[in-house]
């Protein structure tokens, strides 16, 4: 039996707001194999995920095989457009959304996480974070300001994890990112300028897994993974149409499942991937190996 085990290892997943996404499985298998774990959630959205978590409504996504159920070491505010409070805008630091909940920035989470539990507080760190204000519009549509901001939150928030995070990790560590397939291929519909920021993402973890192997000796990859249906990914406004044409034209022709790529995270976050890094691994279901479309339209008669 050959199985992955992150005891004593701490993990912080960034980009958990419920249990129907990508981030909460990520965080439930870190857990399974052993690791604490450390949720970062986004300031709108924390209260109601107290909440849930409070009135027990997650019990049955937090159990684990064993019947147990897992929970989180801390749960911290993060927004992750901003590195500082000086960077935060007026009207963001005074809403009510963002009250009493300290500093929410990627800098103060750093600086909580090294009040919590010292100076080098962490072993894996899973960025789970995207967004794109004008997702549904064309990138021949998308205002400057969209695009921007499609790029900062769904990429440099990585680069800028990387650069507050690494100097806080332990020898061995671990840098994980979610992107997509349309990073590299035309996907209509996911626009924005969000494939623009997918791009970016993989782009970056090539380099950041040479500038943080080489500087802190921790490992940067990437997971590539199908269309999922989640609460988040409803805001694309066709993922129903993505997850079903990505079944039907897959090697494996079924859906993709959260903990699959929860599973994928883990084993990346071990040392049984100690040498996988700079990597964008696929999770879903070999459609990036497809070509051509299963479902092909009759060709027209040859008129002979």
């Amino acid at each position: 039996m050959l199985p992955i085990d992150l005891s004593g290892k701490r993990a912080l997943v960034a980009g958990v707001a419920d249990d129907g996404g990508f981030g909460f499985a990520i965080a439930k298998a870190l857990a399974q194999a052993g690791a604490t774990v450390c949720v970062a959630t986004w300031p709108p959205a924390l209260n109601i995920f107290l909440n849930l978590l409070e009135r027990g409504k997650l019990d049955e996504s937090r159990t684990l095989p064993d019947g147990s159920l897992f929970s989180f070491e801390r749960i911290y505010p993060l927004d992750a457009l901003y590195d500082t409070m000086a960077d935060v805008p007026e009207d963001v630091r005074t809403s009510k959304r963002y009250a009493d909940v300290g500093d929410f920035t990627i800098g103060g989470l750093a600086a909580r996480l090294v009040e919590d539990f010292g100076e080098q507080p962490l072993d894996i760190v899973f960025h789970s974070l995207a967004n794109g204000p004008e997702v549904k519009k064309p990138l021949a549509e998308v205002s400057r300001r969209g695009y921007l901001d499609a790029i900062s939150a769904s990429a440099y928030s990585f680069v800028a994890m990387v650069q507050q995070f690494g100097p806080l990790m332990r020898t061995g560590g671990s840098f994980g990112s979610l992107t997509y397939m349309a990073s590299e291929r035309a996907i209509p519909g996911y626009g924005g300028g969000m494939s623009s920021a997918k791009a970016a993402l993989e782009s970056d973890t090539r380099t950041l897994a040479f500038e943080a192997g080489r500087k802190w000796g921790l490992r940067v990859n990437t997971i590539s993974a199908g269309p999922f249906a989640s609460r988040a990914a409803k805001a694309i406004g066709i993922i129903t149409n993505m997850v079903e044409y990505c079944r039907v034209n897959s090697p494996l022709p079924e859906e993709l499942e959260a903990m699959e790529v929860g599973y994928t995270a883990a084993f990346l976050a071990s040392p049984m991937a100690a040498g996988i890094t700079g990597a964008t691994v696929y999770v879903d279901k070999g459609y990036h190996a497809m070509g051509m479309a299963v479902d092909i339209p009759a060709a027209p008669p040859s008129g002979d």
